[in-house]
């Protein structure tokens, strides 16, 4: 990797999806994997959560059916995964969701050594979300709960130019 990926146009290009999967989707409202999943719904987005341990969790005082796997995404090409699991469940996280055809990924801070954000710069080109690029008004680097809106307003602002 020579040169710094353009964070923002990633950023943008994942909110172009129509379908959002959070790996690490709990009930939990302690956890990212909670705030997360809780923030697409309240943007009124459409969201599958991904948790291989529970059939459904809990969020907003409703029930969500899980599936377990990016495999098991219905529209794996029309869906961007949020990764929020600790870096060896994102590096198969993100070798499935290569493989089923994912366009778009967002590693949560924390969920990433260098090894898979190299992984998903490389397998997922122009639409890999994570770390400090610039762009950033996170402390912690890029987070869906910190530049999430600005990214959609940035895609929904390319929509405009097509």
């Amino acid at each position: 990797m020579t040169s710094q990926p353009d964070m923002r146009a990633a950023a943008a290009k994942f909110f172009s999806l129509p379908t959002f999967a959070v790996a690490g989707a709990s009930s939990n409202p302690a956890k990212f994997g909670h705030k997360i999943y809780a923030w697409y719904l309240q943007h009124s987005l459409s969201a599958i959560p991904l948790n291989p341990a529970s059939p459904t969790i809990s969020v907003g005082g409703k029930e969500h059916d899980t599936i377990a796997s990016p495999s098991k995404l219905r529209n794996p090409k029309e869906t961007a995964l949020s990764v929020i699991t600790p870096p060896p469940v994102t590096a198969k996280l993100l070798e499935e969701a290569k493989a089923a055809g994912v366009p778009a990924v967002w590693l949560q801070p924390g969920t990433f050594t260098d090894k898979e954000m190299r992984y998903a710069v490389e397998n997922f080109p122009g639409a890999a979300v994570g770390g400090f690029g610039e762009g950033t008004v996170g402390g912690e680097g890029w987070c869906v709960l910190v530049d999430g809106e600005q990214a959609m307003e940035d895609a929904k602002r390319q929509k405009g130019k097509l």
